[in-house]
């Protein structure tokens, strides 16, 4: 296919099966991850999709949308997107949530279509429309009277529906908002519903954007005491972020680079202001790292999160050290891989005298928290090894060492374990067997290097793979399926991220296991150094994860939780 006919199958894809991710499209079309994100990227620069995280929905997905609803839902349009975006990120595959029928919803829904195994209940005829479309879903539209809209329903049968009901998470926006009156409502039967679907909820965040703030409509529907937390974006006055730390509220603040979470002012203990440069929201080990550290901070009770996306860019990443800077952070903590921005970054901040955490890829000047690189790779090597030896008879004919050269020195170590952890089984791998590629750190690179290596390689039917990372290996495993030559090959990995556990799992899978480092359990660790270096306690300068190397025999044991609710690759 020419890149046109590739588009146009791309929309057509979208249109079938809204949810479709990266890697699904680049499955069904036959090339890599980097080649569909150019692709969604041009069509989004074209106006005909709205990326989203791990994919993109049709910009004419709303095409029949009442006109009414898309009226409201253009008012301080950017403002909703970003909190619902945000908003969309708290919602995890499997959750069971209640949605209103507000705009920011609206909005909210495109962001919810690569979720699966959701339960969503919602007064929203075009919120539900969207979310069904995905069939891993169960949407249940409440019962009672059409509105004249058109776009919603409200009535005693959706009260009736809610009852007995446990929901994990319940968004709702309203009207009007001030800390006194609640949340505020201009339709009463609207009001009752949604006092209905709080009641029912386990956790209620409110999506009120900046323009709802000090407005007071006809009927109450919650209290400040009811929210568990709000979201809003950066218009808002500052005094009401001040008043809602007081009255203990949980507070996220959608900026167009950052997201700020505020902490209450209640407590007695100092307060400080944290900065999270994250490597790349579309990674799914740094989105766990993120998770964990949000929740981790919301327990201290006395830190604001400012968090930002380096998206694995250098550049991007030095304009993130300078807009935290212009934050006026206490302390940051990076996450990227570039060796050489990193120097720069570490430069902006030490003029500043802004202490630093660095996250797995050490930077001169930090102190350092995650893998152990060296005990790690041998766990893997090792394995890897014991699994040639029992299969292979011990025999290999080519070792693909998938490095990141931009992390620098230190992390090669992961490679130089996973290499001698293999040889401490195997015995030496002479050098005319290996081959050095570059991961690029990305799933798409890794499967397009290896693809040549296999194309290169027609007779040779053992080749043992050693990875940087997790996206690495799936990268490789994807070039031997579609080569039709996954009893090839054997790769081992790093990180057990949730992306690649479903392949571990699979019966006779060629991923035989990947170290665990648990970055979603990062978060406590990165919020206690914190606290002790911002406190001028005495820290270590390196301070390491524990690992485990998880394979299809124990990963039940460490991930008991996902089994059902991951998909298959």
């Amino acid at each position: 296919m020419t890149s046109f006919e590739r588009r146009q199958r791309i929309i057509a894809l979208l249109r079938e099966r809204p949810g479709l991710r990266v890697s699904e499209l680049a499955q069904l079309l036959g090339v890599s991850d980097g080649t569909i994100r150019n692709d969604l990227n041009v069509l989004d620069e074209a106006g005909q999709v709205t990326r989203v995280r791990g994919g993109a929905v049709l910009r004419d997905e709303f095409q029949d949308t009442p006109p009414a609803l898309i009226d409201q839902a253009r008012k301080n349009a950017s403002a909703k997107q970003r909190i619902a975006r945000w908003a969309a990120d708290m919602v995890e595959d499997g959750d069971s949530i209640l949605l209103d029928a507000s705009t920011t919803v609206y909005h909210m829904a495109t962001f919810l279509q690569d979720r699966h195994h959701l339960t969503i209940f919602t007064n929203g005829i075009e919120v539900a429309r969207i979310l069904a479309k995905n069939p891993s879903n169960t949407t249940i539209l409440l019962g009672g009277v059409v509105r004249p809209s058109g776009s919603s329903v409200t009535g005693h049968l959706g009260y009736k529906m809610l009852l007995g009901l446990h929901i994990d998470t319940a968004f709702v926006s309203c009207s009007g908002f001030t800390p006194e009156a609640g949340l505020t409502h201009l339709d009463i039967d609207e009001a009752q519903l949604k006092i209905e679907m709080i009641g029912c909820a386990k956790q209620v965040v409110a999506l009120i954007d900046s323009t709802k703030f000090g407005e007071t409509s006809l009927s109450q529907f919650a209290t400040l005491e009811e929210i568990d937390c709000i979201v809003t974006d950066q218009s808002i006055d500052p005094s009401y972020v001040e008043k809602l730390r007081q009255a203990n509220t949980n507070l996220t603040v959608c900026g167009k680079t950052t997201a700020t979470t505020f902490s209450a002012s209640g407590s007695e203990r100092p307060h400080y202001r944290i900065g999270f440069a994250n490597l790349g929201e579309d990674i799914p080990f740094a989105v766990d790292v993120r998770h964990g550290l949000e929740r981790a901070a919301k327990e201290a009770g006395n830190i604001d999160l400012i968090v930002a996306d380096n998206q694995l860019n250098g550049e991007v990443a030095l304009r993130i050290a300078d807009r935290l800077i212009e934050k006026e952070v206490d302390l940051v903590i990076e996450y990227q891989i570039d060796e050489r921005v990193g120097n720069l970054i570490m430069n902006k901040f030490q003029r500043e005298q802004i202490p630093v955490i660095a996250i797995d890829l050490p930077l001169v000047g930090a102190t350092f928290l995650g893998a152990d690189n060296y005990q790690s790779g041998y766990m893997a090597g090792e394995a890897l090894g014991s699994w040639i030896r029992k299969n292979w008879q011990g025999e290999i004919d080519r070792l693909v060492i998938l490095e990141e050269p931009r992390a620098g020195a230190v992390p090669t170590s992961r490679m130089n374990g996973q290499l001698d952890g293999l040889q401490s089984v195997v015995g030496e791998v002479p050098l005319k067997k290996r081959i050095y590629l570059d991961s690029g750190n990305k799933c798409s690179i890794s499967e397009e290097e290896v693809a040549k290596v296999l194309a290169a390689c027609p007779q040779q039917h053992r080749l043992a793979i050693i990875c940087f990372n997790d996206d690495a290996a799936l990268g490789a495993l994807l070039a031997a399926r579609k080569a039709g030559r996954e009893v090839d090959v054997a790769i081992v990995g790093q990180g057990a991220d949730r992306m690649l556990r479903p392949e571990i799992r699979r019966a006779s899978s060629r991923v035989i296991g990947s170290t665990a480092y648990r970055p979603e359990k990062y978060g406590e660790k990165l919020i206690d150094l914190a606290s002790k270096i911002l406190r001028g306690e005495s820290v270590a300068p390196a301070v390491f994860v524990d690992h485990t190397f998880i394979t299809a025999e124990n990963i039940d044991l460490f991930y008991p939780e996902d089994e059902v609710l991951t998909v298959p690759i």
